[in-house]
């Protein structure tokens, strides 16, 4: 894996390479250029109304042209885009909305350069690997493209199907990632050196995240075990389906599934026209994604209306309840997974929420690894105070009585105080909402009335309810814990006192000290520009009676201008 280094290292010599590698690293340049003049330099001089007056404008006009970039570049740029997009924890409205529309469909490969590869991964001819290949792609995206296919029929005959869908990645996508890579890590460790993105997210741990996420993508292997992992889940469930891996034709960059694409979730008219109720299809797709991220742990983290189909089942039953189907889920390169930890973090979530706590729901959120270690957690205990005394007491129907005006101002208002604070999603935590939200925009496609928190209320009731056993489960532990506590306080007293009595007792204030510090190198810094100064000026006076002691005089000022420039750099 490269490094971000000056240049693009060893994968990344083409002259094609080094030229994606300065165009992407040339645009974050501007941007950071146009960042520390707008919202750094401007305000120093007392522009600082200017500089707020354009700024949603230069925001769009920056967007868009990222959007460009992407579409132009494709690789990892499209997903970058879509990636940043999602992070309404750390960026505007302005950006993010205009990232949204940012598709993963690019023009197709050249089927001579997609049969090469094809060929090289799976090591025999494209005729001996299936009866039938389609030149003509159904999907094509910046990292692979997906074709029909038929298998030979002894292959057929042993698994029990022909249809397939074969996805291949892009003959040098490998060489594409690995410079997008790189680029980026150069920017995250720029931008990790400029104090007001610092304060607010850490950008090299967003750039390693992503990066994570991308070389799952495109590690196919990776993706076959996704999908049968999602199918052993739901092994139990016959409305839940998930295509078959043909491992016998995959291999890292070639990737072989049984097809089951049928009518699209979103096709009211085709659903209806099957004979099957939209309405049920939302309330059956609600309880499948809690299902997969409260029991499971183990999520479809993009459930968007391309990858999930309905499909009737025609077995020649007739159960007298109507048409049966099933959800067809497709895609298995982006899942989400609920550890331990994250699952107590939601928890006590739901708890602080049903009791409209604010100090306990921060307090679950720092558990959750959403707050930075410099949030200011007052701040974000009085929003959230005010929210939940304005809409806390209030259920779906009476807040659609609400001024749509009050909401947006209010929506905005919180928003603010948001994105004011260092406030960084971890990413299993932001595939979570991700998940949440688009599977809320289909249901709400399926059936206008549909409601979510409906859903899922059974299983936060379960978790909830679990809260109590899992208390009762570790109240030995706990036990323990405050008895030796207990047992070691009046020897802690004993010491504390003693202390005090020696004036031996420090009190520890970050903030003070680093003010502190800052003034006094601030101190010294004037001390070695004063000491500089007189010896320069002295030893020029001297000069035209003494040319040696005014020679002296001038070349000692050479070490206060020595002190005075490293402490700036440093600094």
């Amino acid at each position: 894996m490269p490094q971000a280094s000056g240049t693009p290292s060893a994968p990344q010599t083409s002259r094609a390479s080094r030229a994606r590698y300065r165009r992407i690293v040339r645009f974050a340049w501007i941007f950071l250029a146009q960042a520390w003049w707008y919202e750094l330099f401007l305000p120093r001089i007392g522009l600082r109304r200017f500089s707020a007056r354009g700024r949603t404008a230069r925001l769009q006009f920056l967007a868009r042209r990222f959007r460009v970039l992407a579409v132009d570049l494709g690789g990892l740029m499209i997903k970058v885009g879509q990636f940043l997009s999602a992070r309404l924890d750390i960026l505007p409205p302005e950006v993010t909305s205009e990232l949204e529309g940012l598709q993963d469909e690019v023009a197709a490969e050249p089927f001579d350069r997609i049969r090469e590869q094809t060929v090289a991964e799976l090591g025999m001819p494209l005729e001996s690997a299936y009866a039938f290949f389609d030149p003509t792609p159904i999907a094509a995206a910046s990292l692979g493209q997906a074709h029909r296919a038929r298998l030979s029929p002894a292959l057929a005959a042993d698994l029990g199907f022909a249809d397939v869908i074969v996805k291949i990645q892009r003959p040098g996508i490998d060489e594409i990632v690995a410079v997008d890579l790189a680029a980026l890590r150069r920017i995250g460790r720029w931008l990790s050196h400029v104090s007001l993105v610092s304060k607010r997210a850490d950008a090299p741990a967003l750039v390693e995240e992503f990066a994570a996420t991308s070389l799952e993508e495109i590690n196919y292997l990776h993706e076959a075990g996704n999908a049968e992992r999602f199918t052993r889940d739901f092994a139990a469930d016959p409305l839940v389906e998930a295509p078959v891996v043909v491992w016998e034709r995959s291999s890292l960059r070639a990737l072989t599934l049984s097809d089951v694409t049928a009518i699209k979730i979103t096709d009211v008219e085709g659903l209806e026209r099957a004979g099957i109720d939209p309405a049920v299809v939302a309330n059956e797709l609600a309880r499948v994604t809690f299902q997969q991220i409260f029991v499971s742990g183990f999520f479809h983290a993009d459930p968007h209306p391309g990858n999930i189909f309905v499909t009737p089942v025609v077995d020649g039953s007739d159960t007298g309840d109507g048409v049966r189907w099933h959800l067809s889920y497709v895609d298995f390169g982006m899942m989400g997974e609920i550890s331990d930890p994250l699952r107590a973090g939601l928890r006590n979530f739901i708890l602080a929420a049903v009791g409209r706590d604010s100090r306990a729901l921060v307090a679950s959120l720092g558990e959750l690894g959403v707050l930075l270690s410099t949030a200011d957690t007052d701040e974000l205990e009085r929003a959230m105070s005010a929210l939940f005394d304005r809409f806390g007491g209030l259920g779906i129907a009476e807040l659609q009585t609400i001024d749509p005006r009050e909401l947006e101002a209010f929506g905005r208002q919180f928003g603010e105080t948001i994105r004011g604070l260092p406030f960084q999603l971890p990413e299993s935590f932001l595939l979570l909402i991700r998940t949440i939200s688009l599977v809320s925009g289909v249901t709400s496609a399926l059936d206008r009335d549909f409601n979510m928190w409906d859903a899922v209320d059974p299983f936060a009731r379960t978790i909830l309810s679990s809260n109590g056993r899992d208390a009762l489960r570790d109240l030995p532990q706990q036990a323990l814990a405050y008895g030796a506590t207990v047992a070691r306080l009046p020897r802690r007293m004993d010491e504390l006192a003693t202390r005090l009595e020696r004036g031996q007792l420090a009190v520890r204030t970050p903030e003070i000290d680093r003010r502190l510090g800052a003034v006094e190198r601030s101190v010294s810094r004037l001390g070695s520009a004063i000491v500089f100064a007189a010896l320069l000026v002295g030893g020029v006076f001297l000069r035209s009676t003494d040319e040696v002691l005014g020679s002296i005089l001038m070349a000692a000022a050479a070490v206060p201008l020595l002190h005075l420039v490293v402490t700036l750099r440093r600094r």
